[in-house]
């Protein structure tokens, strides 16, 4: 299973929210670069970048970041936040993502979102599925579609999508663990590479995300916060 730490950028920096609330962003560095190098020198291959400020905006807006990190590590990126045009597509990789994720989008203009996938090929793109009770959340988390992230899955999967990231929006930066249940369900009713996002606290809880079959792990405030170190990760890697 893939180890995937995040940096999530508001104002140039990189912070972490709770629940996706704006008002609780906590400041972790002034300098995301310094982070990333960070991470790389502890041995991780990969990145999960979010722009905070474009998915506010909607609209790619920290693309600089992206390609300050991209030109100074060896990290394999995949960007997210803003990513709501053909443009923003173009930009994001243009500035080094090897991957992007798109999922307001694929809520809102479906067609879009599988043009993209015709243009650069499923192994690039990948779908953001981020849930709350169920429901597809849009708009920076903002907005509920009404529309059931399993269902939602299986619909893109079935469209040629591989790769899921899928966040339980309530679990999010909360540190309480992730969500089994729904990710068990996920990978029994469908056949995409998931990526668990949200709620990871422990490297207990990245044995049993594993267990069940995940592709990968994203960890975010566990990290900042001292509840996983970057040397157990470094060791999972190795191992």
């Amino acid at each position: 299973m893939r180890l995937i730490p995040a940096i999530d950028i508001i104002d140039g920096k990189c912070v972490r929210l709770s629940r996706g609330d704006y008002s609780t962003r906590k400041v972790y560095n002034e300098d995301p670069l310094e982070v990333a190098l960070m991470f790389e020198a502890g041995g991780l291959d990969y990145l999960h970048l979010v722009d905070l400020d474009g998915a506010a905006a909607g609209c790619i807006v920290n693309y600089r970041i992206l390609e300050k990190i991209a030109s100074r590590t060896r990290l394999k990126i995949d960007f997210g936040g803003g990513v709501r045009s053909g443009e923003d597509v173009r930009i994001a990789f243009e500035s080094g993502a090897v991957q992007i994720t798109g999922g307001s989008i694929a809520v809102q203009q479906p067609k879009e979102f599988e043009q993209w996938l015709k243009d650069y090929g499923n192994d690039r793109i990948i779908l953001g599925a981020d849930s709350k009770n169920r429901e597809i959340a849009v708009s920076g988390w903002t907005e509920i579609s009404g529309r059931d992230v399993v269902d939602f899955i299986a619909c893109y999967e079935n469209k040629g999508v591989h790769y899921v990231i899928c966040t339980d929006i309530d679990k999010d930066g909360m540190l309480e663990g992730p969500s089994y249940t729904l990710y068990r369900e996920i990978l029994a009713k469908t056949g995409v590479r998931l990526i668990a996002s949200g709620g990871v606290s422990s490297m207990d809880d990245l044995l049993r995300l594993k267990e069940i079959g995940c592709e990968g792990a994203i960890i975010g405030k566990a990290l900042y916060e001292g509840k996983i170190k970057l040397q157990e990760l470094e060791k999972y890697v190795k191992e």
